[in-house]
């Protein structure tokens, strides 16, 4: 048994605060932008595919953009419409926390749509190689949601389980390390090898990822607390659970239909 006792600051200037989870941000974009471009230079040497390396960094824009928009208005309406409806203008207060990340999804999926569309490029090929990179920026986030002892798990008495005092002081567990694990770390294998050992097929990496990221996202609910003022829903689903549901159907959806056009 842990006892957390980690600060959710890295530095404080007093007048500005430096904070793991701003970090984790960061770091995911910029590893997740270096990876993109390697995965694009070996894609483009074994397949007939157009596309202009530079174009990637002005693509990191959009999703900034698309993440922040779309993660905010995630959770807005799929987890606290009522409250936010009637209190507008916190909507805007993103640094007190809520982020969604079905919405950020969602909202990056727009962005390649329209980043796609202005500079002529296959719409799945720019999601591919987002969905590759995505798991480091889940990692980091992951990481940073057990730093900030948010999204905590179910009550345990496993000899892994962690107290986080600024919650209670009840054994729990890491829920957001098996998030990081699962969606993190095994799901960035899975999408790497495939794409750099398999021949690449457009469309491929966006469907396994919102396979694989559902599965587990669904496997990783049941070890954890669902949002306070929500509950489970039906009395059964989490919220993510619900969610996690769609996008593995989705993933099937685009399975069909992309092999449905190969015929």
């Amino acid at each position: 048994m842990y006892t957390h006792n980690l600060d959710p600051i890295l530095v404080d200037f007093g007048f500005i605060e430096i904070r793991w989870y701003s970090l984790a941000y960061v770091f995911g974009i910029i590893i997740g932008w270096w990876l993109g471009k390697k995965i694009i230079r070996h894609i483009l040497t074994n397949n007939n595919l157009k596309f202009e390396l530079n174009d990637f960094d002005d693509l990191v824009s959009y999703l900034i953009i698309s993440i922040i928009l779309g993660g905010r208005l995630g959770y807005v309406i799929f987890y606290n419409f009522g409250y936010y409806i009637t209190n507008p203008l916190e909507i805007f207060k993103i640094w007190e926390g809520g982020m969604s990340f079905h919405g950020a999804l969602i909202g990056i999926i727009i962005g390649v749509y329209l980043f796609s569309k202005k500079k002529d490029v296959v719409t799945f090929f720019m999601l591919d190689i987002i969905a590759c990179v995505a798991p480091i920026g889940i990692f980091f986030g992951r990481i940073a949601n057990f730093i900030n002892s948010e999204l905590i798990g179910k009550v345990t008495n496993v000899p892994w389980s962690v107290i986080f005092p600024l919650v209670d002081r009840q054994s729990r567990h890491p829920s957001q390390l098996y998030e990081a694990i699962l969606e993190g770390v095994i799901l960035f294998l899975i999408l790497n090898i495939l794409i750099f050992k398999k021949k690449y097929k457009v469309g491929s990496s966006s469907y396994l990822f919102l396979i694989f990221y559902g599965i587990f996202r669904i496997l990783s609910e049941i070890f954890r607390e669902p949002d306070a003022h929500i509950g489970y829903l039906f009395g059964v689903f989490s919220m993510g659970t619900l969610l996690s549901f769609f996008m593995i159907l989705s993933g099937f959806v685009i399975y069909s239909i992309l092999k449905k056009n190969e015929i």
